[in-house]
């Protein structure tokens, strides 16, 4: 394993920000609930500690508190393991220390100015005066003894500090948010000047590594692997491809909730173009039969889940028959933000959805389980893709929920609505590539609303549905804002829409940021 710096997570929203930062210095970093152990993280032989922010007060009962220890502890060559306390981790680092931790006068949220005090590390490089994002109700009104100042803001005396006698810093603001002008650098400065880390982590390295260990792993035994045409899976069956070849056989399942020519491409790919063992199965009918009548969205996404892993285990069955035997192994394209997630020192998130498929196959089959990505970030994935030479159709392709397009239609799935559904998501999505627009968004979709109102075409009064179109923009989907598409484009989208599908006789664009909304409608 490559250099690590370990994140312990105290509750923040940008944790993972923090991780992708540090990655992209060429550093591997890992995030952990602060509760685990001080043994457990020793164990893992870390180059450095970040402590990061979180919603609580150092005072509030029940909130998460730093244990000295981490302060005292040493790198597996005996220095001072170098940390970094973000906000919330800071106010925490002097709590435990004997400072002083006070409710300030007024909440700072927003930009300010970082005037550098020190630029010998943490800052080096920086220009004083540098934009900071700054986000926090309390702040440090006493230094720990053998802390210094090294940053203030003309609000914030103390916006920086650093222990004289030990690798030991802290920060009031978010180095990891886009607003703060050079965060990046911060934590560059941090794992590379600091921790001593080379930086050699890259996807190249990764995809070699990740190659061998399949290898070893799997020997001469089977993988099966859900393929469903989206990033993860695709880039997930071709690095397994890459280590195993016919090993692998994939099984892609048509729950009738695909977008608009998906089955056919999907094939073509994966047989055609990377020679790939995969198992089609059109299970249309089965999944439309037992959605009829269903509104409830979490029910649309139980009996998604369900059926799919009753069609899945079929597959299963008919690749055992071929093969003579069972395959030993389940591949899936689970990533970093899914295990994050279900590790919170705040306990299993309930943001995770009931149709994810690591939450049901591996107790269902009793197949050990493979997932290559369950370190890596989206974006890592699609680097990794290109490195594989998965086509870019692929690769750039916009999210889509495991549900499929059930839960674009507002209401009952029937036939009829996923057809009208199907061919206004192909209309968006073809004009948003004609205008260049597809890759200056994070994700972009129709939406059949259950409302039917009256329009007029030609001489004819008509009673037809809406359809409602849906794009946004984000770095990593945990906010996004709505994406402000030209007018003459959306005019013109509209237009198509309404005069090339019989049955939509009006659009609207949804305009609002999550939060408070969510990306997706259900």
């Amino acid at each position: 394993m490559h250099e690590r710096i370990i994140i312990l997570d105290f509750g923040s929203q940008y944790t993972q920000l923090i991780a992708r930062r540090v990655r992209e210095a060429g550093v591997y970093s890992e995030i952990h609930p602060c509760t685990i152990s001080v043994e457990e993280v020793a164990a893992m032989q870390p180059k450095g500690i970040i402590l990061s922010g979180g919603p609580c007060s150092v005072y509030d009962e029940g909130a998460p508190q730093l244990d000295a220890a981490w302060l005292r502890l040493r790198r597996a060559d005996g220095s001072p393991m170098p940390v970094l306390g973000i906000c919330y981790g800071l106010q925490a680092m002097a709590h435990t220390l004997g400072g002083s931790v006070e409710r300030a006068p007024r909440r700072e949220f927003g930009r300010a100015a970082l005037r550098v005090d020190d630029a010998s590390d943490l800052f080096a490089g920086l220009p004083s005066g540098g934009t900071v994002w700054m986000s926090h109700g309390d702040h440090l009104t006493r230094l720990p003894e053998g802390y210094e100042v090294i940053a203030h803001t003309d609000n914030a005396p103390i916006a920086a500090v650093r222990a004289r006698n030990a690798p030991h810093y802290g920060v009031q603001f978010h180095p990891e948010v886009v607003h703060t002008e050079y965060g990046r650098q911060i934590l560059e400065n941090f794992a590379l000047r600091i921790c001593g880390c080379s930086g050699d982590w890259t996807p190249a390295s990764f995809v070699e590594e990740k190659i061998r260990e399949i290898r070893a792993q799997v020997g001469d035994r089977h993988v099966i692997l859900g393929l469903s045409g989206g990033v993860d899976s695709s880039v997930a069956a071709v690095l397994l491809h890459e280590a195993i070849g016919d090993q692998l056989t994939c099984i892609f399942v048509n729950n009738g909730l695909l977008r608009k020519g998906e089955w056919e491409q999907v094939q073509t790919t994966f047989r055609d173009h990377f020679h790939m063992r995969l198992q089609a199965v059109d299970a249309t009918d089965r999944f439309l039969a037992r959605l009829e009548g269903v509104v409830d969205p979490e029910r649309k996404r139980v009996i998604i889940g369900h059926t799919f892993v009753e069609v899945f285990e079929e597959a299963t069955e008919a690749i055992t028959r071929e093969l003579g035997h069972r395959p030993e192994f389940l591949a899936q394209g689970t990533l970093y933000p899914d295990v994050i997630e279900s590790v919170s020192f705040k306990g299993p998130s309930a943001t995770i959805k009931t149709h994810h498929n690591v939450g049901g196959l591996p107790e269902e089959m009793g197949l050990e389980v493979i997932e290559p990505f369950r370190e890596l970030f989206k974006d890592e994935v699609r680097a990794i893709g290109r490195l594989l030479n998965v086509p870019e159709a692929i690769i750039g392709r916009h999210p889509f929920p495991g549900p499929g397009l059930a839960i674009r239609v507002i209401g009952p799935v029937t036939a009829r609505a996923l057809a009208l559904l199907r061919e206004a998501d192909a209309i968006f999505i073809e004009e948003l590539k004609a205008w260049d627009l597809y890759d200056e968004v994070w994700q972009a979709f129709a939406v059949l609303l259950p409302v039917q109102t009256v329009g007029v075409m030609g001489d004819e009064r008509t009673y037809e549905n809406v359809c409602a179109l849906r794009a946004v923009t984000s770095v990593d989907g945990m906010t996004a804002d709505w994406a402000h598409l030209p007018y003459d484009f959306l005019s013109h989208v509209s237009n198509r829409i309404v005069n090339e599908i019989r049955g939509i006789n009006r659009t609207v664009y949804d305009i609002s940021s999550k939060p408070p909304a969510t990306i997706e409608w259900e």
